[in-house]
C-alpha cells in the first residue's frame, strides 16, 4: 500500500468540492440570457441531427448529452473531433446544427474543424468558458459560462467548469423536450428495453393471469370448490363473480385463515359470501404493470389483485405482485 504524502480530510476535501462546483452550478444559473434562449430554438428549429461535439473531458461532455438529446426527442449524435478529420465529418449536412463543448474554446482538435463547418453550412452553437477564444467568435451563437475556479487544488482539471457544461447542456435537452410536448408515450418508444422501457410498456394485461388461469368462482360454489381453484391456479387467491361477470368480492389466503382463527373447524360450513372482502382493491387491465407495482407496495401491500375490464367492469384477470417484480419492475 503506497504511503500518504499528505495528511488529508477527506470528508472536508469532498465537502469542499461540492461546495466549488454548487458556486459555479450558481454562477452558470445566474449567467442565464438571451443566448441561451436563441441556442434552444436553433436546436428545435433544426431540420437535420444536433452533432454534439467536444476534446477531452469537454468530450465526454458531450457524448453525455447528445445521448439525453436523442433520447428525449431531439435527433442527436456525438462527433469526436479527431474522427471528424479523418472522414466522419460526412455524418454533417447543412441542416444540421453543431453543438459545441470546450472549456478554454482553444481545442486545436475542434477548431481545425470550423472553415469546415462554415463551409458545409451547419449553425454552430458554441458553450465555451472564453467569449474571446477562437471557439466563441466562430461560433453562429455562444453560451458563455462564468467559470472562474476548477475544484482541482491545482485550478487545472475541468471539474466545476464541466459540471456547469453537463447541468446546461440538460437544460438545453428538458427545455427542448418541453417545447416538443414530449410525453411519457414518446419516451417508451424511445426505450423499449430495460427497466425504463418496461415502466412505460408492459400493462397489466400482458402479466395477468387470464383465460383458464384466472382464479374465478360465484356466490353459489362452495368453500372446498373455492379451494380446488385457488390450488389449480396458484394465485392464491379467487375472484369471486356473479353471473355477468362483475365482480362482487374476493377471497385471499389471508381470509381463509382470518375463517379458520375465528370458526376453527367449523370454517368449511359458512358460505363464500360470508369470508370473502366485498369491496376488495383493484386495477384495469390497460393500466401499466408499474402503477399496480406501486399499488401493491405500498403502505397496504398486496400480494394479488383482481383486474377489470375497464369498460365492462368484468373480472378477467389476476395479477400478482411476483409476476410483476419477476419482470424487473
Amino acid at each position: 500500500m503506497p504511503a500518504i504524502k499528505n495528511k488529508v480530510d477527506i470528508e472536508e476535501e469532498i465537502r469542499k468540492v461540492i461546495q466549488v462546483e454548487m458556486a459555479a452550478l450558481q454562477r452558470a444559473c445566474a449567467s442565464v440570457n438571451g443566448a441561451y434562449t436563441r441556442a434552444v430554438e436553433a436546436m428545435f428549429r433544426c431540420r437535420g441531427k444536433i452533432i454534439v461535439t467536444g476534446m477531452g473531458k469537454s468530450g465526454l461532455i458531450a457524448q453525455k448529452i447528445a445521448a439525453t438529446l436523442a433520447s428525449t426527442g431531439s435527433p442527436a449524435l456525438y462527433l469526436h473531433p479527431a474522427d471528424a478529420m479523418h472522414g466522419d465529418l460526412g455524418t454533417l449536412q447543412k441542416q444540421d446544427v453543431v453543438l459545441a463543448f470546450g472549456k478554454s474554446g482553444e481545442s486545436e482538435e475542434v477548431n481545425v474543424l470550423l472553415p469546415a463547418i462554415k463551409k458545409i453550412g451547419a449553425k454552430l452553437i458554441a458553450v465555451v468558458t472564453q467569449a474571446e477564444s477562437t471557439l466563441a467568435q466562430a461560433a453562429d451563437l455562444c453560451v458563455v459560462l462564468p467559470i472562474d475556479k476548477e475544484a482541482c487544488p491545482l485550478n487545472l482539471a475541468p471539474t466545476s467548469s464541466t459540471t456547469a457544461a453537463l447541468a446546461v447542456g440538460d437544460a438545453f435537452s428538458v427545455a427542448l423536450m418541453k417545447m416538443r410536448a414530449f410525453k411519457p408515450s414518446h419516451f417508451a418508444l424511445l426505450h423499449p428495453g430495460g427497466s425504463l422501457g418496461k415502466r412505460l410498456t408492459l400493462t397489466v394485461e400482458n402479466l395477468m393471469k387470464k383465460g383458464s388461469e384466472n382464479p374465478t368462482v360465484t356466490l353459489d360454489q362452495n368453500l372446498s370448490q373455492m379451494l380446488v381453484e385457488m390450488t389449480r391456479t396458484h394465485c392464491g387467491a379467487a375472484s369471486v363473480v356473479d353471473k355477468r361477470g362483475r365482480l362482487v368480492g374476493l377471497v385471499t389466503d389471508y381470509d381463509i385463515r382470518k375463517a379458520l382463527e375465528r370458526h376453527g373447524r367449523n370454517w368449511v360450513d359458512l358460505s363464500i359470501s360470508q369470508i370473502m372482502n366485498p369491496r376488495p382493491t383493484t386495477v384495469y387491465s390497460d393500466q401499466l404493470a408499474y402503477e399496480a407495482s406501486t399499488l401493491m407496495g405500498g403502505k397496504k401491500p398486496f400480494n394479488v389483485l383482481p383486474v377489470l375490464d375497464r369498460r365492462t367492469k368484468k373480472a378477467i384477470g389476476m395479477i400478482r405482485l411476483h409476476d410483476i417484480r419477476s419482470r424487473g419492475l
